[in-house]
């Protein structure tokens, strides 16, 4: 799963510079780690919805925690993905 997250994350989010192996599963997704800003978040919620069956609301209280890191995206995945 986690593997397959850094694949989609570097090739659906155009990340240049970045191969998936460079990508730690603890650092932020967003700022100082991997660097993703509110666009790319978009991008990633409507990645998630398509890839996996999970829609991730804007309003949902749980963004913060769902969009931490890579270890806790794909923990969220994990538990509510339909496909």
């Amino acid at each position: 799963m986690k593997q397959e997250l850094k694949a989609l994350l570097v090739d659906e989010l155009n990340l240049e510079d970045i191969s998936p192996d460079d990508i730690d599963e603890a650092a932020p997704l967003f700022r100082d780690g991997l660097g993703l800003d509110s666009i790319d978040a978009l991008e990633l919620s409507v990645i998630i919805d398509r890839q996996y069956g999970i829609k991730i609301k804007a309003e949902d209280e749980r963004n913060a925690e769902i969009f931490s890191s890579l270890n806790a995206l794909a923990a969220f995945i994990s538990e509510n993905r339909t496909r």
